[in-house]
C-alpha cells in the first residue's frame, strides 16, 4: 500500500460504513420468538452502501476486500457478481422444482440471502446476460428492503451497465435502485496500477519451456499482488465457461483450455471482456493435426484485441511460425500481427473494454 488520494477517499467512505454498519440492526436479525413478543434490539434503516467504479487496475477489489476482512459484523459475504449470479439462479431453479409451485420466488430467495448474510461484498458486477438482466431490480430490492448493505465494484457507472442489452427498459429500474439507496464513488482518477505491474514486463516466451513456466508463474504473482487465484466461471448465454484460476481481474488457462475445448466466439469475447489480463500456458506450433485448435486460437486473439487484453504467453515458437499449416494463411497473418502489437510497450496502458 502507498498513499494514492482517490484510494483514500475511498477508504474513508469505507471506513464510516464500516462503523455504520458495526450499530445496524437487520430486519432479518430480529425473528422468531423475540420478534412476536417484542423483545430484542429493533431494526433500525440500513446505512447506505457503496458502489465503487472505474477502470482496471484503480484498486476497486483490494480496497472492498480490506472493507470485507475488517467488518465488525459476522454474517458477511464477499463474491464476484457472477459467482452470485450463478447461486441466485441455482437456487430459483431448486425452489421451482421442490415446491412445483408459479409464485413468485425471488422474494422468499431474497429473505433467505439476506438471513445467510446482511452484509454483502460484491466483486466486479457486469450484467450482459439477460436472464440476469430481468431478475436483478427486484431481487436487490428485496436485499435492500431486507436491509442488507451493499458494497459493490464495477468498471462501469450504473448508467452504463448492460449498454444496448436486450430488453433494457425492464433493466433501468435496477440502475435507478442503485442511484437512490448506494453513495455512487468514481475511482476513475485515480493511479493504474495494472500498467506500473506490466512496465518492462516481458509478455511473449519463448520457448515453451520450464524456465517461461517460472515466468509465467511470476507474472500472475506480480499482476494478482502475490494471490494464488481460484476457480471462476463466465457465464456465456446461459452457459458457464470454466476459468481453471483467477485473481484480481487475471485469468490463468492452459492452451487446450481455451483453444482444445469447444468455445466459440461469444466464449471469448465474453473471457475477453470479464478479465483485463489472460495468462496462458502452452500454445504450440499449430500443424495440420491442429486446424480446429489454430482457427480457435485466431478467435481468441481477436477477443482479446477487441477488448484492449493483455496477453502473457508462453509459446513453442515466435508468432510467424506458430501456423504450420493448421489455419488459412491469410487469416493467421492478421493474428501474428495482433499478437507483436499486443507486446508492444504501449498496449498495457490501453483501457480495457469490459
Amino acid at each position: 500500500l502507498r498513499p494514492d488520494s482517490c484510494q483514500e477517499h475511498a477508504a474513508r467512505r469505507l471506513h464510516a460504513l464500516h462503523e455504520a454498519v458495526r450499530h445496524h440492526v437487520p430486519a432479518v436479525k430480529r425473528r422468531g420468538l423475540a420478534a412476536r413478543v417484542g423483545l430484542g434490539p429493533k431494526p433500525t434503516p440500513p446505512p447506505p452502501g457503496l458502489y465503487l467504479y472505474g477502470p482496471v487496475g484503480r484498486g476497486k477489489s483490494m480496497l472492498m476486500d480490506l472493507f470485507h476482512r475488517t467488518a465488525p459484523v459476522t454474517a458477511a459475504r464477499r463474491l464476484h457478481f457472477q459467482s452470485f449470479m450463478r447461486t441466485v439462479h441455482e437456487r430459483l431453479h431448486a425452489y421451482r422444482r421442490d415446491r412445483r409451485t408459479r409464485d413468485d420466488p425471488l422474494p422468499p430467495l431474497a429473505r433467505a440471502l439476506a438471513e445467510e448474510a446482511w452484509l454483502l461484498c460484491l466483486d466486479e458486477l457486469e450484467v450482459r446476460d439477460i436472464a440476469d438482466a430481468m431478475i436483478v431490480g427486484r431481487l436487490f430490492e428485496g436485499l435492500l428492503d431486507a436491509g442488507v448493505v451493499l458494497v459493490i465494484t464495477s468498471n462501469r457507472p450504473p448508467d452504463e451497465l448492460y449498454h444496448n442489452g436486450l430488453q433494457r427498459e425492464r433493466f433501468l429500474p435496477f440502475v435507478d435502485l442503485l442511484k437512490e439507496r448506494l453513495e455512487i464513488l468514481d475511482l476513475a482518477a485515480g493511479t493504474d496500477y495494472r500498467r506500473e505491474r506490466l512496465a518492462g514486463m516481458p509478455v511473449y516466451h519463448t520457448p515453451d519451456d520450464a524456465a517461461a513456466r517460472e515466468n509465467l508463474d511470476a507474472a500472475f504473482g506480480r499482476l494478482t499482488g502475490g494471490q494464488t487465484g481460484a476457480p471462476e466461471t463466465v457465464r456465456v448465454h446461459g452457459r458457464d465457461v470454466s476459468v481453471p484460476r483467477a485473481a484480481g481481474g487475471v485469468a490463468r488457462f492452459a492452451f487446450a483450455d481455451l483453444c482444445q475445448q469447444p468455445l466459440a466466439q461469444d466464449d471469448y469475447a465474453a473471457i475477453a471482456a470479464r478479465f483485463d489480463t489472460l495468462v496462458v500456458d502452452g500454445v504450440p506450433v499449430m500443424g495440420p493435426e491442429k486446424a480446429d485448435a489454430a482457427r480457435r486460437f485466431i478467435l481468441l486473439v481477436d477477443a482479446l484485441y477487441e477488448h484492449r487484453t493483455v496477453l502473457v504467453c508462453s509459446a513453442e515458437a515466435g508468432p510467424e511460425a506458430l501456423n504450420a499449416g493448421g489455419a488459412d494463411a491469410t487469416e493467421f497473418a492478421r493474428t501474428v500481427s495482433r499478437l507483436h502489437e499486443m507486446q508492444g510497450a504501449d498496449w498495457a496502458g490501453r483501457p480495457h473494454v469490459a
